[in-house]
């Protein structure tokens, strides 16, 4: 890659330092956490898969990088539909389930937006519920674009705001059970953050370089067990996560109680949940 960007080298693979006190905040949060990523919202982020690389143009053959692969679910389709496919995250614990899961792919520890890549290595690169958990979206997807050939194309998927009614159903339980959020979690700074609104996605992209650029709403009911869909908060995933982590059990059974009462209006016949949801797909082509 062009310069060092702060980065450091490890057994062939370029390591960017943090940046941001948002970015070091994700770091910590999803340290050693895969299995429980793998065991509650992982389904929910497999929903858009196959659309991302649709809009990705990610066909048999094609160089393919899956940025902030997580459990790698988006590279394991690349790989079926053909794709000679390299992975991507910042936590080892994630690669280390991508590497047991498509052994074929090519995986790096790396940080966005410094990837450890010559300018024009890939036809396409696709980013799943990644911008929005780090410190700089714009210079993740200028170097998104950066690494992908002139006509290639860039995807990436986002939850929206207003958050849908899956993610809302959190808040609702929180203000039930009495509970106050925490008022020192870092956050964007004003001059980084975007609307996380299709227009406010598209001009990130466009605003990136990218030409050509679309954005639509993927809307589905994402059908769960209801221990899972539990189970990532109580095991310090996502935002809700780091509500329970600093309650005490009165409080986390209250939470819990709530949480039955709440959800029983999503329960279908048979046990599991249906919760709407829905997130942002853009795309667009490298100049």
């Amino acid at each position: 890659m062009d310069g060092d960007d702060g980065a450091r080298t490890r057994k062939g693979t370029t390591m960017a330092t943090t940046t941001t006190d948002f970015d070091q905040y994700e770091r910590t949060q999803w340290a050693g956490r895969a299995e429980a990523f793998q065991g509650s919202f992982a389904a929910l982020c497999a929903h858009p898969a196959g659309p991302l690389l649709d809009a990705a143009g990610a066909e048999s053959g094609l160089r393919v990088l899956d940025a902030g692969t997580g459990t790698g679910t988006v590279a394991a389709l690349a790989w079926a539909r053909g794709a000679h496919v390299v992975a991507v995250d910042a936590e080892p614990s994630m690669l280390e389930l991508t590497r047991r899961r498509v052994p074929a792919a090519e995986t790096h520890e790396a940080i966005l937006p410094h990837l450890p890549f010559p300018a024009a290595s890939f036809d396409a690169a696709v980013a799943n519920f990644v911008v929005n958990h780090v410190g700089d979206p714009a210079a993740a997807v200028r170097e998104l674009r950066r690494v992908v050939r002139p006509g290639g194309r860039v995807a990436v998927t986002i939850w929206p705001y207003p958050t849908p009614p899956a993610q809302q159903l959190w808040a609702t339980i929180f203000d039930a059970a009495g509970v106050e959020r925490p008022t020192d979690l870092p956050r964007l700074t004003p001059d980084k953050d975007f609307p996380r609104t299709p227009e406010g996605l598209s001009a990130l992209l466009r605003q990136a370089g990218l030409a050509d650029v679309t954005c639509e709403t993927l809307a589905w009911k994402h059908r769960t067990d209801p221990e899972s869909w539990w189970s990532g908060p109580a095991n310090g995933l996502s935002s809700p996560g780091l509500v329970m982590q600093r309650q005490d059990s009165g409080t986390l059974d209250r939470i819990r109680q709530e949480y039955d009462r709440h959800t029983a209006a999503y329960r279908e016949e048979d046990g599991r949940l249906a919760l709407p949801t829905s997130a942002l797909l853009a795309a667009g082509t490298a100049t």
